[in-house]
């Protein structure tokens, strides 16, 4: 449940739009709901700003159908990442106003929520995709499209590694305007380093499974990246586009406002 839809449900109770009885069976799902097979958290979205994202390797597809029923029930929309062609064909039968994003995986389902008012984070900038060649791309776009579902504006920089630098040096305004950098590399994995060196802002680096045999699928554009002399470089796990995405936007935008621990 988002904070919007509480406040609103809250506010019919006081208003006397809806009993007491009304409320308590609205909120009955809170914080999560059995569905045996999953449990999907309905508080992700108050606790992090953002709903539960419905993971899809090692499920159904009835199973990834049946998660986004529920969780767009409580939200304004609801993504579900690294999702096959063949999950995709189930959910858009099952929700035709989704949109598949088939290079990132990613499915966008509108929720339930999507006409409520909407208590926007305060926006830093601009998130830059930087991407070092067309075969990171999948794991690159999987960054800008969660980002940019999350609500950051994103703009995107591609085949600029370091095996050709002045076609990334012919781009600096560009690294220079943004707020927030994702870095995707596969092979040596050395572009972050270079970027990082560049600019006075985050570096969000993302080693890719692209590359050679001695490149261990991954593991050697990742230890280069964690063994960065750059400052301001932080790592994600191999292909973890989706991961960079978000942090990207959490850094990218400030407070929603104070909130206090339970307990607290």
């Amino acid at each position: 449940m988002e904070a919007e839809r509480l406040q609103r449900l809250l506010e019919q109770v006081r208003d006397g739009a809806l009993s007491v009885e009304e409320a308590l069976s609205a909120l009955r799902v809170l914080p999560f709901e059995d569905l045996g097979f999953a449990r999907p958290d309905h508080h992700r979205a108050l606790r992090n700003g953002f709903p539960e994202v419905v993971f899809c390797p090692g499920k159904t597809p009835e199973q990834v159908v049946a998660i986004l029923e529920r969780l767009r029930a409580h939200a304004r929309k609801v993504l579900a990442s690294r999702a096959s062609p063949d999950i995709a064909r189930e959910v858009l039968a099952a929700f035709p106003e989704a949109t598949y994003h088939a290079r990132a995986r990613i499915l966008v389902v509108p929720g339930t929520l999507a006409d409520l008012p909407a208590d926007p984070a305060r926006v830093m900038g601009r998130v830059l995709v930087v991407a070092a060649g067309t075969s990171d791309l999948p794991v690159a776009e999987e960054a800008a499209v969660t980002a940019s579902e999350m609500g950051s504006p994103v703009e995107r920089l591609y085949d600029v590694g370091v095996a050709g630098l002045h076609r990334l040096l012919a781009s600096i305004e560009k690294l220079f305007a943004a707020n927030v950098l994702i870095v995707v590399a596969g092979m040596e994995g050395a572009l972050p380093s270079v970027v990082g060196g560049m600019v006075a802002r985050p570096v969000i680096a993302v080693p890719t499974s692209v590359g050679y045999g001695a490149h261990f699928h991954g593991l050697a554009p990742l230890l280069t990246m964690l063994n960065s002399c750059a400052c301001g470089v932080a790592v994600v796990n191999i292909d973890n586009g989706f991961g960079a995405g978000y942090l990207a936007h959490l850094i990218n935008t400030g407070p929603r406002e104070e909130r206090t621990a339970p307990g607290g």
